[in-house]
């Protein structure tokens, strides 16, 4: 067997060699930070970012470096991802209709937080199809000429990945429209009343549109979307099998009981458990004898400040004062915000959603309570107070 698809000479073994040298290559080559690694972020929206989003070790977002060092450790196959089993089968089946038909498949709409997968799913979509993948993200795409300069460029049945596609300038959605439907896009020459509209006919493509707040979509553009797939968090027990697989690939010396330890505290996010495998591996290396244990995983994760429950610094500072300084609440977010010395805005992005998703606070009318799980994870016992985590009141 010879071509792109045959396996390496000396079989499964050197596969796996060919891979931990490309991981290590990646770690060695990543490149210095640029707009376009960003998990859908501008320059300037990535230097907004306050120092406590950036420098997260738990944060599910990554910049370029961390990005490309991913590109060693992704699956290239459907049947190498881990977990995510619905949508895994769902799309085998929609991918091998179209390839029985020799058609492009329908558009897909992958949805979910960051890290869980979508541009690994976008990758292999083009892979099973053996086609070619142009990716780019919705603010790269501020003007409808710009959509029009990479949809008129493809070849039969390529693939188009747009991360972020809910924040696509209005111009380009439109002209997107056209494009998925019909597969022609309307080029506008001069200006004014003199305008005229070339219609351009393109070849048939498959979009693949990735966004973590799929509420924004307008449904114009997601009814577009033959597929629709939302990723979930994984389970402790999938991300332990993809800490045990990266740390193959990368030649870390990982036992069974690290593997869980640093799966326990990722988070339920494949992006965070390679990365604190990493930092495990980098105490490991210099203050041990280089074999990831679970006493050693610990020590190191501890260092890093990330607890038992995933939770960081801010997390637990957000959690203090909530508890220590308020009484459990409930208490507005900018009081909240002050007490922990950070903007409003991350509180409420970087660490409320794990800690309402955690079940250690609920945000109700009246602003933000700590649940009785919250007091016992500060090691405090809860005031019997009936106003502590109201059922059905987790949502403002």
């Amino acid at each position: 067997m010879t071509g792109p698809d045959a396996p390496p000479p000396g079989g499964p073994r050197a596969a796996a060699g060919s891979a931990h040298a490309a991981a290590e290559a990646a770690e060695r080559e990543a490149p210095g930070l640029s707009a376009a690694g960003r998990e859908g972020l501008s320059a300037a929206e990535w230097e907004g970012l306050s120092d406590a989003e950036r420098e997260r070790l738990v944060s599910p977002l990554a910049d370029a470096d961390e990005r490309f060092i991913e590109g060693a450790l992704r699956p290239k196959r459907l049947d190498e991802i881990i977990g995510q089993t619905r949508v895994r089968e769902q799309l085998s089946l929609v991918l091998e209709g179209a390839l029985r038909r020799g058609r492009a498949p329908d558009h897909v709409l992958l949805s979910g937080p960051p890290g869980l997968g979508k541009t690994t799913f976008a990758m292999i979509i083009a892979a099973e199809l053996g086609a070619q993948l142009r990716i780019t993200s919705g603010p790269a795409i501020e003007r409808a000429g710009d959509l029009a300069a990479i949809l008129s460029t493809l070849g039969e049945r390529d693939v188009v990945f747009i991360d972020e596609i809910h924040r696509l300038a209005r111009p380009a959605e439109e002209m997107l429209y056209l494009a998925m439907e019909d597969f022609r896009v309307d080029v506008v020459v001069g200006k004014g009343p003199g305008a005229t509209a070339i219609p351009l006919q393109i070849a048939p493509f498959t979009l693949v549109g990735a966004t973590t707040r799929a509420g924004l979509l307008p449904a114009p553009l997601r009814d577009r979307f033959g597929f629709t797939a939302h990723l979930d968090f994984y389970e402790p027990a999938e991300l332990e099998v993809i800490v045990r697989r990266s740390a193959g690939l990368l030649g870390v010396a990982l036992r069974g009981d690290g593997a869980e330890e640093i799966a326990r505290r990722s988070r339920g996010t494949p992006r965070i458990a390679n990365r604190l495998l990493r930092r495990v591996r980098d105490y490991a290396e210099v203050r041990a004898d280089g074999v990831v244990t679970r006493t050693l995983a610990r020590v190191a994760l501890e260092l890093y400040e990330v607890d038992e429950e995933g939770l960081d610094r801010l997390d637990r500072a957000v959690l203090s004062a909530l508890v220590t300084r308020f009484g459990g609440g409930p208490v507005g977010l900018s009081t909240l915000a002050v007490a922990v010395g950070e903007e409003a805005e991350t509180v409420e992005v970087v660490a409320e959603p794990f800690l309402v998703r955690g079940g250690l606070m609920a945000r109700t009318p009246r602003g933000r309570v700590a649940t009785p799980a919250a007091w016992q994870h500060l090691g405090l016992d809860p005031p019997e107070s009936p106003g502590l985590a109201i059922p059905g009141s987790l949502f403002e």
